[in-house]
């Protein structure tokens, strides 16, 4: 807690440091389970149940929740999938889509009072961002072999001499691309939380009937954009994900 002139305010860093909440130690590996990682297997079995629900429950004139899980699942299928990487990346879909819905389920939990957003976390957004980029590494090496995939890098008829230059940005380029899906989703699911603590902590600095009222509102709003930005987040991280590998499916152009 930081001391302030009208009292004890809340330390917006404080909601962010990681506490093992089951310790789990295997010889020098520290496995503990902290609050990211708890959060993460709560999204991912809600999202599961929510899943297999409507996948039990099917009705030839969908509503309610299969019909926004259909509209989802429609949306990733063509929005995402055919219309960026085409009809060749339709075996991709899975892997988008399950992306999209674990990312969203993260963000849409950490918005939950005493709950905590897993992709706040640099470690998490940072997994993912490296799990995609393995992912697209394969799929452009699986349709065009090792050697073909990385030649095509180097634009053929190209200078020798500017290939001292262009190799090094090529490669800076390839690892740039993971790096900005992690820090792209962990900042801002970081940001908006951090605008609502500070929020919360001015009501409880100040104390005061009059002063109260703004900050209030304050948190209303941030709380209402914070919806959008889990929207918003999940489906960056996903169209982004699914151009990466539709520039790996199609070096040719």
């Amino acid at each position: 807690m930081a001391e302030g002139g009208g009292g004890a305010a809340i330390d917006p860093l404080h909601h962010f440091e990681l506490h093992p909440i089951v310790d789990i130690h295997l010889g020098g590996l520290d496995l503990s389970i902290t609050q990211p990682v708890l959060w993460m297997m709560i999204a991912s079995a809600v999202t599961f149940s929510v899943l297999t629900f409507v996948a039990m429950t099917l009705k030839k004139y969908p509503k309610g929740l299969q019909n926004l899980v259909e509209v989802i699942v429609n949306f990733l299928r063509k929005g995402l999938v055919i219309d960026v990487i085409g009809k060749e990346g339709i075996g991709w879909f899975p892997f988008v889509a399950t992306l999209f819905l674990f990312v969203l389920s993260c963000n849409i939990m950490g918005l939950i009072p005493g709950s905590f957003t897993a992709t706040s976390n640099i470690n998490v957004t940072a997994g993912l961002a490296i799990l995609v980029f393995f992912m697209v590494q394969g799929a452009g090496i699986r349709k065009y072999g090792f050697a073909g995939y990385f030649k095509a890098f180097i634009p053929s008829g190209i200078p020798s001499w500017i290939l001292p230059i262009m190799v090094p940005i090529e490669i800076i380029s390839l690892f740039a691309k993971p790096f900005s899906l992690a820090v792209r989703l962990f900042a801002n699911m970081m940001a908006g939380h951090m605008v609502i603590l500070v929020f919360l902590s001015m009501i409880i600095l100040f104390k005061s009937i009059v002063i109260t009222p703004l900050p209030l509102v304050g948190v209303i709003i941030m709380y209402a954009f914070e919806i959008f930005v889990a929207l918003i987040q999940a489906y960056i991280f996903s169209v982004l994900t699914a151009s990466y590998l539709s520039d790996a499916l199609h070096m040719e152009h």
